[in-house]
């Protein structure tokens, strides 16, 4: 293509060699995309509110609700109560039959619309939350997205009412993002999020995104 007479041609800066970033997208789960925790309201529904009762008294576990215990405690408490012999086929069918009721009421509309976003995009979509993987399995698969929760530990097809590493959140959440993705470094990180349990992945983004669907 000819120049215009007396016009020097265009300088050219000098060309990127660093490859173009991967993008990942990590959104917490609960009070995030959900309107509120989700394991809880779980247990109730599978177990149905007579036998939750009784289960949640047995635990110990109502003292979370006054401030009493950790949240770390309260989860090991309330999988230990709940779950210690559970097999794992009915917890997953009661899974599903609770991600089938609840999604309504349960899910964020604009939530659901910025997953939609970020897949629509192209980036690698993932959930990551402190509640039992098993659990938010039905959710991820609904919205199309990969998974990390906390992991329950099985043997012979029974739950035994212990994790299998720690419970996910903290540093937990971005230890295992790492597991999951390798290094952080080598993404585009955005990250959402709504509590004290997402700081750290939150802070290892580069774009966050504290309590954004209120």
């Amino acid at each position: 293509m000819s120049l215009l007479a007396g016009a020097p041609p265009a300088a050219q800066g000098p060309l990127s060699l660093e490859p173009a970033l991967e993008r990942l997208s990590v959104f917490d789960f609960d009070g995030t995309l959900s309107y509120r925790d989700s394991f809880v309201p779980f247990l109730r529904f599978a177990f149905g509110t007579y036998r939750f009762g009784l289960r949640l008294t047995a635990s110990g576990s109502p003292r979370y609700l006054y401030g009493g215990v950790s949240r770390d405690v309260m989860k090991a408490r309330l999988i230990r109560s709940f779950l210690r012999g559970v097999s794992l086929d009915w917890f997953e069918e009661r899974a599903q039959a609770f991600c089938q009721q609840q999604w309504t009421r349960m899910m964020r509309p604009a939530g659901l619309l910025a997953v939609a976003s970020e897949l629509e995009q192209g980036r690698l979509v993932s959930l990551c939350s402190a509640s039992p993987a098993f659990m938010l399995r039905p959710f991820a698969q609904r919205l199309g997205v990969n998974l990390i929760g906390t992991n329950l530990e099985v043997v012979d097809g029974l739950l035994t009412g212990e994790l299998i590493g720690r419970n996910c959140r903290r540093d937990e959440k971005v230890l295992r993002l790492i597991h999951a993705y390798g290094p952080l470094e080598q993404y585009h990180l955005r990250a959402w999020g709504n509590s004290s349990g997402d700081t750290e992945l939150l802070a290892a983004a580069q774009e966050s995104f504290w309590r954004p669907f209120r």
